[in-house]
């Protein structure tokens, strides 16, 4: 299976959280050091690290940038970061402590001619797309608001203006741990077959992962699952090696 399976790590307060269905109110603390959890990750073989500033996504700017420093200078993960990501100045200081990639979502949706002068500057190797839907329609401000843009042809939009790479998550299976929507994924690739599709939310075991790589689907982030063992760190590993 040639699908590459990215662990998350969400910050809240400079520790490991993960929340359900993007609700703050349901925040759960994993680690106080989100340094040891990537360094626990990179020991399995990953070589990718979804990293989540929910401080930032709520407070509308970068907050939580000396973990991602932490964690790009003490590991060897490709680490790519987002959450509340608004301005120039948040993305110089997200790639000068040390993000290969920063995911852009309610900006593009908010700000698009700032998004699209990001792609023109940084390329569509170095800007993600964050499409987060609710029900088909993207969702913005770490998925508080939904906005009345269809999921599908957004990512078609700004694929046409350069975006290669796109996270997409279905938030009303984000934390649930009971499956992936394989479908919208599916919808998604047939749309728009040269997008290099990061499939997120839903999955709760390795079967998951598994049907999302016969869709076709090259790379998924897996948090939750891990986090509760529904995955374990010795998965991984077997995973890995096998790839």
């Amino acid at each position: 299976m040639t699908i590459n399976i990215i662990p998350a790590i969400d910050i809240i307060d400079g520790k490991c959280v993960r929340l359900s269905q993007g609700d703050y109110a349901q925040k759960k603390v994993y680690n106080e050091s989100p340094l040891d959890v990537a360094r626990a990750f990179e020991d399995c073989g990953c070589t990718r690290l979804h990293l989540v500033d929910l401080d930032g996504a709520r407070s509308h700017h970068i907050v939580n940038y000396r973990v991602l420093e932490a964690i790009a200078g003490h590991t060897g993960l490709t680490v790519d970061f987002g959450g509340g990501l608004k301005s120039d100045e948040d993305l110089r200081i997200a790639f000068e402590s040390g993000a290969a990639m920063v995911t852009g979502g309610s900006i593009a949706v908010s700000q698009p001619e700032t998004f699209k002068g990001w792609l023109e500057k940084y390329g569509g190797e170095r800007i993600i797309l964050g499409a987060d839907s609710r029900n088909g329609y993207v969702a913005t401000q770490g998925w508080l608001n939904d906005s009345d843009k269809s999921v599908v042809p957004f990512i078609e939009h700004y694929h046409q203006l350069g975006v290669t790479r796109v996270i997409s998550t279905d938030i009303a299976c984000d934390g649930m741990l009971q499956g992936p929507s394989v479908d919208l994924y599916k919808r998604i690739l047939e749309a728009v077959p040269q997008i290099h599709l990061i499939a997120s939310g839903g999955v709760g075991n390795m079967s998951h992962v598994e049907a999302l790589g016969e869709a076709g689907v090259p790379e998924v982030i897996v948090g939750k699952a891990i986090y509760e063992n529904h995955i374990t760190l010795n998965d991984l590993l077997s995973f890995n090696k096998q790839r």
